[in-house]
């Protein structure tokens, strides 16, 4: 049996240990969250909106009888509730999931005048991981996962327009924006092992689930046309939620790893180790986006010194 299949066929108990999923009121992140506390994981889920996040907590508590779910504000296109998420942390953590997106929306800006989708996607994730970092480093072997998307595979950094002053297009925006979870996942990774910190980066995609992602777009047709499109050719949110677990409990997974659907085009299927598009691994760009995230957010990865 190959890595990625025997890891999915059974659970890796997470007793004792904390974890924190963004985006968690609804979708793969719920799941996400549900799924982890299923494993005996203290989970906090991460919702910009409170009211969601005090449901998410009941429906997980209902699903899981754990006790051991919390739900705190945190507000990814808001640099300023990243940090102050990140300052009220105590003790170690084990688990960051940066799951929280957003998909195709019309043009708008995140508080810090980011372009949305690069600024949630991202931008917020790749601040709020730097500055959990220390909690991070706490625990005895904590994870980063980052959810990216089949979407990856279209996109490219404009470093030339990051925040789309120029010229807006949502898809582009949004595969740019998946493109950067993932260079982001190799960088930090490559940065961690070079110091040998007990932290490692992985990433996940879910292929074709069903969430309320397509809920930003433009349009009462579109949002039908893509909702059916997902439901025919995609998968559960449970479903979805899959390749992320595995990510983030598979007692084998190494960092750098990348974990989706086994099923055509990777839209559906069982969660196994699969590969990123060669422009994941142009290591010239991924050190160049972590510089620039680094002077959009202000934060910086204080000793995770660049590679090579």
């Amino acid at each position: 049996m190959n890595r990625s299949s025997a890891e999915s066929s059974g659970e890796h108990r997470l007793d004792g240990l904390t974890a924190v999923v963004t985006g968690a009121n609804s979708g793969l992140g719920l799941q996400t969250a549900i799924g982890l506390a299923r494993r005996g994981a203290a989970v906090v889920l991460a919702c910009r909106s409170e009211e969601r996040g005090a449901a998410a907590l009941r429906i997980a508590r209902e699903a899981t009888g754990s006790a051991s779910l919390t739900v705190r504000p945190l507000d990814l296109g808001n640099l300023e509730s990243v940090r102050s998420f990140s300052r009220d942390w105590t003790g170690p953590l084990d688990l960051l999931v940066n799951n929280a997106g957003v998909m195709a929306t019309p043009l708008k800006r995140t508080a810090d005048g980011f372009e949305q989708q690069f600024g949630i996607n991202h931008l917020g994730h790749f601040a709020l991981t730097g500055l959990l970092l220390d909690a991070l480093r706490r625990s005895d072997a904590a994870r980063v996962v980052t959810v990216s998307s089949l979407a990856h595979r279209r996109g490219r950094i404009h470093f030339d327009d990051l925040n789309a002053r120029s010229r807006y297009r949502p898809w582009k925006a949004y595969s740019q924006s998946k493109l950067a979870n993932l260079l982001f996942t190799m960088e930090l990774d490559r940065r961690l092992r070079a110091v040998g910190w007990p932290v490692i980066a992985v990433a996940a995609h879910p292929g074709l689930s069903t969430t309320n992602l397509t809920a930003g777009m433009r349009g009462a047709a579109v949002l039908d046309l893509m909702g059916g499109f997902f439901r025919v050719m995609g998968q559960s949110d449970v479903e979805g939620a899959k390749p992320i677990l595995l990510a983030a409990t598979g007692p084998q997974v190494h960092g750098g790893d990348y974990y989706g659907p086994d099923g055509p085009g990777e839209t559906r299927g069982k969660p196994v180790l699969v590969a990123p598009a060669p422009s994941v691994l142009d290591e010239e760009v991924s050190a160049r986006l972590w510089s620039v995230s680094e002077e959009l957010t202000g934060v910086s990865f204080a000793g995770l010194p660049a590679v090579g």
